[in-house]
């Protein structure tokens, strides 16, 4: 009789098999499309039907916008773009690369990746100078083990001590390193 040295191992069904593993995914559904309209019950279709169709014969008076809506929306706008105005910002950047934080979180950028942490979702936010170059690492910890490395060129070795002065300023302001 022959006996297995090793581990039993079962075989992988994850993300990296199989993609609707994900959540918020969707999977590919093995319903054609002719049997997902037949499900449609008949009176919602038609009356989406005449909806569309007497959308497109003339435009309703209550789509058009209101002044007061565009009103809202240019202050929306004007205070997305002034940002929060009390507290210290912390904002570095290289060729590749960006790090800002802010009274809303740090988020980091890397060519075409980028992540966004609010304060509560920090562990700890690490940052290290190199010890012969120009280069500036940011190092985010999340409470679930993970890291988050980013790496900046500076212009010079004075700008790697100011970049963390001012990451310093905010990490006081706005972290909070009290265990809940």
């Amino acid at each position: 009789m022959e006996q297995s040295n090793g581990p039993i191992m079962q075989p992988l069904r994850a993300a990296s098999a199989d993609p609707g593993f994900v959540p918020g995914l969707t999977g590919v559904t093995d319903a054609p499309q002719d049997a997902v309209r037949d499900a449609v019950p008949d009176e919602v279709s038609d009356e989406a039907t005449e909806r569309v169709g007497s959308d497109a014969d003339a435009p309703d008076a209550s789509d058009a916008p209101d002044a007061s809506e565009g009103q809202d929306a240019a202050e929306d706008e004007a205070e997305d773009e002034a940002g929060p105005a009390d507290g210290p910002v912390f904002e570095a950047a290289d060729r590749r690369g960006r790090i800002v934080a802010d009274a809303e979180g740090v988020r980091l950028s890397y060519d075409e990746e980028a992540c966004e942490f609010r304060w509560d979702e920090l562990a700890a936010v690490e940052s290290a100078k190199g010890r012969f170059g120009k280069r500036f690492t940011v190092t985010v910890h999340t409470p679930d083990r993970r890291w988050y490395p980013i790496d900046l060129l500076a212009p010079d070795r004075g700008r790697i001590a100011a970049w963390e002065a001012e990451l310093d300023a905010v990490l006081d302001a706005y972290f909070d390193d009290e265990a809940p």
